[in-house]
């Protein structure tokens, strides 16, 4: 018999949040991902469950444009770099999905970041 686990305080806060936010092809949902180092974005049409297009502070476009810089300004990058490709697909609307975490730095870089280059959440 397995052992059940704790659910963390991000767990819980993202199954709370996931309730209420549906992405669909018109209007996908911004899925945002954050390790250590690294800052993960994704459009994802939830009807069909299928990403539309993601973005990554580890491509070697964003390594390169990137060098040096602090895990916000690699933030800024994925959020300009998620735009683009969303209006290329033409997608002006997403929803956002900060994923149980705070709306706070590294979070909040790529939400701005996405919004100055064109997406309306």
């Amino acid at each position: 018999m397995p052992t059940k686990t704790k659910l963390t305080p991000r767990e819980k806060i993202k199954l709370r949040l996931r309730k209420k936010i549906i992405g669909t092809a018109e209007v996908p949902r911004l899925a945002i991902f954050r390790s250590l180092n690294n800052i993960y974005a994704q459009l994802v049409d939830d009807i069909n469950g299928k990403t539309i297009c993601s973005v990554a502070s580890t491509a070697k476009d964003l390594k390169s444009e990137a060098g040096k810089s602090t895990k916000t300004d690699k933030s800024k990058l994925v959020g300009k770099k998620i735009a683009e490709k969303a209006t290329e697909k033409n997608i002006s609307k997403v929803v956002f999905d900060r994923n149980g975490y705070l709306y706070h730095g590294r979070v909040k870089a790529i939400a701005e970041a996405a919004r100055e280059a064109g997406l309306k959440f």
